[in-house]
């Protein structure tokens, strides 16, 4: 693990971004950035982490492998030395299980980016909140808030969902256990299930072009969308509007029908 050693302004808020060094998580890097937070970001790409480095060197910057617990425990031991009062994870593993089989090494990275490091993650950032609300002289003003990006495939509830789709419905319920649980505290937890966000990785994932995706949204509406759900503390946020009431439909067909449904697409597509 290598980190960055400029310290964060005591003058500003201050948030942590896992998962902040491309796409969409790099995309909510430069909003709070805009607004005025001091802004420490995670990644596992030293080149990407570099590049961020040049273009914006007021960001702190740590490299740590998500896939290592020992590395991840690490790096959150050197950020227990910090104040901060929002957490947003946007790290994430996707392998298109229908049409490329999943292999060990697939499996494992997954699990452990998808559920066990933003679990290991979320554990010790409410931890440090917690610490914080308590804290004598805290500014009850600056609200604390715990943020994770999961993805609109996790809120369909069925048999057949891929490797990808349980993890996220896993950190869905997670991230509404952890909202009950630090209420107490006035610290608020938001869950984001998107759809397609048109991204490098998900057009990396699409030979270079996903306009074809359904009702695919820009990285700016979605960070647009995230920063409203944030400011009005929705639990979880599902969007865009259409495909929340497609999946809001389907969860209400009777199990066997949905199956059948999802089961026979599933079979089209391999």
């Amino acid at each position: 693990m290598k980190n960055a050693t400029k310290p964060a302004s005591i003058d500003k808020p201050h948030i942590i971004v896992v998962g902040g060094t491309s796409g969409l998580g790099l995309a909510l890097v430069l909003h709070h950035q805009a607004l005025g937070w001091q802004v420490s970001v995670v990644g596992h790409s030293m080149e990407k982490i570099d590049r961020l480095n040049s273009q914006h060197p007021d960001i702190v910057t740590y490299c740590c492998d998500l896939t290592d617990n020992a590395q991840t425990q690490s790096l959150l031991e050197s950020l227990s030395n910090i104040s901060f009062q929002r957490v947003i994870y946007s790290a994430g593993s996707y392998t298109n299980e229908r049409v490329h089989h999943l292999s060990q090494a697939d499996s494992d990275q997954m699990l452990a980016i998808n559920l066990q490091a933003f679990e290991q993650v979320f554990r010790w950032a409410s931890e440090q909140l917690k610490h914080q609300s308590c804290a004598l002289g805290f500014n009850k003003n600056s609200s604390l808030s715990l943020i994770c990006i999961a993805s609109i495939a996790g809120t369909m509830d069925y048999p057949y969902a891929s490797l990808y789709a349980k993890s996220k419905r896993a950190m869905i319920a997670n991230a509404s256990a952890y909202r009950a649980a630090l209420a107490p505290y006035d610290i608020q937890v938001n869950c984001i299930a998107s759809g397609y966000i048109d991204t490098q990785a998900l057009r990396d994932l699409n030979n270079g072009d996903a306009s074809h995706k359904p009702f695919i949204i820009k990285t700016q509406t979605a960070v647009e969308k995230i920063m409203q759900a944030i400011d009005k503390d929705i639990e979880l946020a599902i969007f865009p509007c259409s495909m929340r009431y497609i999946t809001r439909a389907l969860n209400h067909l009777p199990k066997p029908l949905l199956n059948l449904i999802l089961r026979n697409k599933l079979d089209k597509t391999i």
